[in-house]
């Protein structure tokens, strides 16, 4: 059922989880066997979890022997292939322990918006869930282009969440909360809670940011988090140091309440 509080959370029987690349690459890649760790205890108590990982060009870019992220097209799509190799290979590494196997799940938005393709995306994923894989979703930057890409993996992580009705849907970030302005700001304030109808006109979450690993930002969690509230999920936006805490209906980070749900 529809987590309708964080602290739902805890008992959520389908979450997705989305990590960003800032989080888990480079010099943060020691973050992986932690979200792992917490990703398989909510497994081990039943619950049916999906991971949206961002993180595949960031990953590949070393071994490219580039010294920054690429800015054409192509070279982005060779550092993906190389980087979503490696990527999976990190995670089923931590997850071997814990004996749960990872299934590689890669998505452009032509899968989602075609009828066959989202047909078969959703029953592919619902088999995985089904013989207890995790899977590991991620945009295919390989064959993606500029006119087609998700532009970010928090709407991509709220569109797998509608695809397969998860109870809740975590976005993991930079910050423990979203906040009424940009942190750096003195008199920034930590947002508890933003309900389903609330008017967000006043606040100031900042545009997107492009960093030297990735693409993101406050402003588009909060687009992805509404996004998927609307449609009856429930969304906690934290920081990717929490992932624990948040995973077991921890009182932290920003809840978007989820609207009514109709018939799912």
């Amino acid at each position: 059922m529809t987590a309708r509080t964080r602290a739902e959370l805890a008992t959520a029987e389908r979450i997705v989880v989305k990590v960003g690349s800032s989080s888990i690459s480079g010099e943060s890649s020691w973050r992986i066997p932690m979200i792992v760790h917490a990703l398989a205890a909510a497994h081990a108590r039943g619950c049916e979890v999906v991971l949206v990982s961002s993180g595949a060009i960031a990953t590949g870019i070393p071994f490219l022997d580039l010294d920054a992220r690429p800015t054409d097209l192509a070279t982005q799509q060779a550092a993906a292939a190389v980087g979503q190799n490696i990527l999976v290979y990190r995670y089923q590494e931590a997850l071997r322990p814990f004996k749960v196997v990872a299934g590689q799940v890669l998505l452009t938005t032509g899968d989602l918006e075609n009828s066959m393709s989202r047909s078969n995306a959703r029953r592919a994923m619902e088999r995985l869930l089904g013989l207890r894989i995790l899977p590991i979703v991620n945009e295919n930057d390989t064959v993606a282009t500029q006119e087609i890409r998700f532009g970010d993996n928090d709407r991509l992580a709220a569109l797998v969440a509608q695809l397969i009705q998860a109870d809740a849907l975590v976005l993991l970030s930079d910050i423990e909360a979203l906040y009424t302005k940009p942190p750096t700001e003195p008199d920034a304030e930590p947002i508890e809670l933003i309900a389903a109808d609330q008017d967000l006109s006043g606040l100031e979450f900042g545009a997107t940011v492009v960093n030297s690993v990735g693409t993101g930002g406050a402003a588009t969690k909060v687009s992805a988090a509404r996004l998927a509230a609307a449609s009856g999920i429930g969304v906690l936006v934290t920081s990717a140091d929490l992932v624990a805490d948040a995973l077991t209906g921890r009182d932290i980070g920003t809840w978007f309440e989820p609207a009514q749900a109709t018939a799912r």
